[in-house]
């Protein structure tokens, strides 16, 4: 039997999702279905314009960021899969208002290559574009130099929050690119997983795990992870994710950090809540301050049951653009 889930037919899961959004929030976006496509309701004008995007499965990342003080355009592929690099070439010259476009690209082979050609394509249209490469998944941290690097995951929210609030105060193309990078090269994830989720219209999930233990370090494209270790209580596997996190960003007593606690889908408010506890609890005793604290299901993985934890260290200057006035689907203030 096919496992049970809310859609029509799976080839048409994405766009008629995008639909959806575009009649939830008719204020905010629009979409373009001959592209896939969700851009900004009303185009912003006279400043560095803001795309990203990667397969989709990852609700709501990336079209739910779409709005003033984050992204102008958000390029959706199939689910787990790249968009083609002349539907980012359209998202890319759909978010250029005359002063350029930076992409926000997630490090993996399909998204790089057709974020690159489609760089290469707007150039051709007279439209100079940044890219900002996300790599900060810990899990896939080795020292193989010819390998593909970490994996994006959730500090891609944190990266088109504040190049997002760059751009609207008016900052140059290099320089928007610059803050971005600098907070993809500075930000770390940790992931683990409690069940896998499951592709649309497919009757079993990505793998399986027995009642009493966990996949560590997975990804978000259902990839299995590092290891598996034994169930325990929400405080210990918090314990998993924050300290090879604190250890690898070498974060001291008097550090302070932005910290987002992502649901990747399948895992319940109330869940992240207390994750959210613990690892505050756990970094205030390292002497780290929580400057910042974002929980909540950000950056999913279909209906994967599980939790990840981004820390980003900040100064007063990122937290003034993580501050900034935001206004989109999925997170406004």
């Amino acid at each position: 039997m096919t496992r049970r889930q809310l859609i029509n037919d799976p080839d048409q899961t994405v766009v008629e999702a995008l639909e959806g959004m575009e009649l939830t929030y008719p204020d905010l976006v629009r979409f373009d279905p001959d592209n896939a496509l969700v851009c900004r309701r009303t185009p912003a004008r006279d400043k560095v314009g803001i795309v990203s995007g990667g397969g989709s499965g990852h609700e709501p990342l990336h079209a739910g960021f779409v709005g003033r003080g984050m992204l102008d355009v958000a390029v959706a592929g199939a689910v787990f899969a790249s968009p083609t690099a002349l539907q980012v070439q359209a998202g890319t010259l759909a978010a250029d208002s005359g002063r350029g476009v930076v992409q926000i690209v997630k490090n993996y082979t399909g998204d790089v290559l057709n974020f690159t050609i489609a760089g290469e394509l707007a150039g051709d249209d007279a439209v100079a574009t940044e890219m900002v490469l996300v790599d900060d998944d810990l899990a896939t941290d080795t020292s193989d130099p010819d390998g593909p690097g970490r994996r994006g995951t959730a500090a891609t929210v944190t990266v088109e929050k504040v190049v997002g609030a760059a751009a609207e105060l008016g900052a140059s193309l290099g320089e928007v690119a610059d803050i971005g990078r600098r907070v993809a090269r500075t930000s770390r994830t940790m992931s683990l997983a409690l069940s896998a989720g499951t592709h649309p219209g497919q009757s079993a999930p990505a793998f399986e795990l027995a009642d009493d233990e966990i996949e560590l370090g997975v990804g978000i494209h259902g990839e299995r992870g590092t290891g598996r270790v034994p169930f325990a209580t929400a405080d210990e596997l918090s314990e998993l994710l924050v300290a090879p996190l604190v250890s690898d960003l070498g974060l001291a007593p008097g550090s302070a950090v932005v910290a987002i606690v992502n649901g990747l889908g399948g895992t319940y408010p109330l869940e992240l809540s207390i994750a959210a506890r613990g690892v505050h609890k756990l970094l205030t005793a390292r002497g780290v301050e929580v400057a910042r604290m974002l929980t909540g299901s950000y950056v999913t993985s279909l209906d994967m049951h599980g939790i990840s934890v981004t820390l980003t260290p900040v100064d007063a200057d990122l937290l003034k653009l993580w501050d900034a006035p935001v206004r989109t689907p999925a997170l406004t203030w």
